[in-house]
């Protein structure tokens, strides 16, 4: 009787531990959500429609592939004038928090001129890791899909921010196949706008 209890108990571990979970139910909506983020972008299209908005790059390549909570995205933005002075570079930890949410953690590296153009080939930042970068807590970005895409957005005034005076930071984002609708926005504590795009987000376009 023993040794049919330990081997229940065994079973038992084996079907319902983690692992065993991720091999059973692989979650493809995140899988297909991380191959739409991954890749470079552009807004060249949309800044010759109107001139109100520049032309941007916008990369997102896969790193820390070895990790298996989520998937981890190098994000680097630049003018494209100006393509070895990024003004936003990131880390986003993209993972399942529950059954119809996304989550997507946004991280700042601490030393960040030492990755600049690290998109080009990742295997550079393997000697880096979490001791690396710093989270930027309330920024996270809850995401959902429909038929056609994932979208979503930041949480309320949780998202601080000092840029050009403001008190908090907004981001609402759709993703599909062929491009990123990225709307970053600033605003002061009277909930003022100070920067960002007014009238819409920034399209992003698969390259």
């Amino acid at each position: 009787m023993q040794v049919k209890t330990i081997l229940v108990v065994l079973i038992g571990l084996l079907l319902f531990s983690p692992c065993a979970v991720r091999a059973q139910k692989p979650d493809a909506d995140l899988e297909v959500l991380v191959a739409w983020m991954e890749g470079s972008f552009s807004s060249e299209l949309q800044s010759k429609a109107d001139t109100s908005y520049f032309n941007v790059r916008l990369h997102m390549k896969r790193i820390w592939r070895e990790r298996t909570d989520g998937y981890w995205l190098l994000v680097e933005q630049a003018i494209s004038t100006s393509l070895d002075k990024p003004y936003r570079q990131r880390v986003y930890h993209v993972h399942r928090v529950e059954e119809n949410m996304i989550e997507s953690q946004v991280y700042t590296w601490k030393k960040p001129a030492a990755v600049i153009g690290a998109w080009r080939d990742t295997t550079s930042l393997a000697n880096l890791g979490l001791e690396d970068i710093a989270i930027r807590r309330g920024c996270e970005v809850y995401m959902q899909m429909d038929s056609e895409m994932f979208f979503g957005s930041t949480h309320g005034t949780a998202c601080s921010s000092e840029l050009r005076g403001a008190s908090y930071a907004t981001s609402e984002v759709k993703i599909l196949a062929n491009r990123i609708i990225s709307w970053d926005r600033g605003f002061s504590s009277d909930g003022t706008q100070v920067w960002g795009a007014t009238t819409g987000g920034y399209v992003f376009m698969k390259e």
